[in-house]
């Protein structure tokens, strides 16, 4: 049976300041809307997974559910003053939503809620 759609909705208190440890895994934009994009396409596709593994000491211990994704994935954000809220629309677990923005902006998200989509 397929996983079923939860929407999570998180805060990032301050975008601009908001980045991943890794320069070249981390978010790079200066909007909400690119957040978005990169975010979204970071849950669709699993190119930012699979250049985290590849730097990883030994690739192949790595679990492999941690780089599922989910191609029908949403996520809107919307910026107000210094923080954004940002919603997403998927099957993905929390674990695999946590390791992406962990990559993406690190530590600087807040989980909200998570209800049923």
């Amino acid at each position: 049976m397929p996983a079923s759609k939860q929407t999570f909705f998180f805060v990032v208190s301050d975008l601009a300041k908001a980045r991943g440890q890794v320069p070249s895994l981390s978010y790079s934009g200066n909007s909400s809307e690119s957040f978005a994009a990169q975010l979204q396409a970071a849950l669709r596709e699993p190119g930012l997974w699979e250049r985290w593994r590849s730097m990883q000491p030994d690739p192949d211990a790595v679990d492999p559910l941690l780089g599922a994704s989910d191609p029908q994935a949403v996520v809107e954000a919307h910026q107000a003053d210094l923080h954004c809220d940002v919603k997403i629309t998927t099957v993905l677990p929390h674990a695999v939503l946590k390791h992406r923005l962990g990559l993406l902006i690190g530590a600087n998200w807040t989980l909200r809620d998570v209800s049923a989509a």
